[in-house]
């Protein structure tokens, strides 16, 4: 195995680029250090992204935030504004391991292992969340939901890296929330996650996203669910809509943490209750 510390995300792509085999980036670890040690994955090609200037750091931007590659879950939990605009991004890094586990893991991490039952993703794609990506080409952006396109797989090219996540601006009225089930009380898989973004016009809700995850083979967007909730005040036939909407999007799989009839009532039960935390939050910011 061949380790690199590229001082510039310019030569991390030239060395993956340029690589034969397996290549990792290598940023928290948790993800790719523990499937090395359990030969899951042997890379060819380690760059450690660690040491680039600004992979550390959590910045406004355009009235919204970046965060870089490396900024762990701890940090996220840590910074003294991040969570009072995006709590349920924040809270879905935070379910994420125990604390020494939070100390190394990244959104970034989570996103590009690719795992259906990511907690901090479904949070992302209901925020609108983007993420920059550098590679042979150039840079560019893509949404966080355009990222996995199965388990364990992702639409980044060869030699590309994320460099960083951007929030949008949080604006006036708004609120987010992310809920998952688990069988335990901590320290286990989401069997269900949901994550709910929306804003509030007067008592109506004038915007939503609503994204499952742990429910089909990536995190899902479902349009069906958002609109079931516009236009209303979260009433108890919104709230129904919306549940019957969630459980439709709905393709999981069974296997021994849930079973696909129980995967899919769940969906709906947790949108409802993420929902209605979002909801109380955005009252909240008026």
């Amino acid at each position: 195995m061949q380790y690199h510390t590229p001082g510039s995300f310019d030569d991390a792509v030239a060395i993956s680029t340029q690589a034969d085999g397996m290549v990792r980036y290598l940023a928290g670890g948790t993800d790719v250090l523990v499937q090395l040690r359990a030969d899951i994955a042997t890379p060819d090609t380690l760059i450690d992204i660690k040491h680039i200037d600004g992979v550390k750091d959590i910045s406004r931007e355009d009235g919204g935030w970046r965060i870089g590659v490396a900024v762990s879950g701890a940090e996220m939990t840590e910074h003294p504004d991040l969570g009072k605009e995006w709590p349920g991004v924040v809270e879905a890094m935070d379910l994420i391991g125990s604390s020494q586990v939070q100390g190394r893991a990244t959104p970034v991490g989570n996103l590009c292992n690719a795992s259906p039952a990511a907690d901090s993703v479904p949070a992302m794609v209901a925020a609108g969340a983007t993420v920059s990506i550098t590679g042979p080409n150039g840079t560019r952006t893509a949404k966080v939901e355009e990222i996995p396109t199965g388990p364990g797989r992702t639409s980044l090219a060869k030699g590309e890296v994320i460099t960083a996540i951007h929030l949008p601006e949080r604006g006036a009225n708004g609120g987010d929330a992310y809920l998952r089930f688990i069988p335990r009380t901590e320290m286990d898989i989401a069997v269900v996650g949901c994550g709910v973004n929306l804003r509030l016009n007067g008592d109506r809700i004038s915007e939503a996203r609503v994204s499952l995850g742990a429910v089909a083979p990536t995190v899902l967007l479902v349009q069906e669910a958002a609109e079931a909730i516009i236009g209303t005040t979260l009433d108890d036939a919104a709230l129904g809509a919306l549940a019957a909407a969630a459980s439709a999007a709905c393709n999981p799989i069974d296997d021994k943490r849930g079973t696909i009839k129980f995967r899919t009532h769940v969906a709906g039960v947790l949108a409802k209750r993420v929902a209605r935390i979002a909801y109380d939050r955005a009252r909240a910011a008026k």
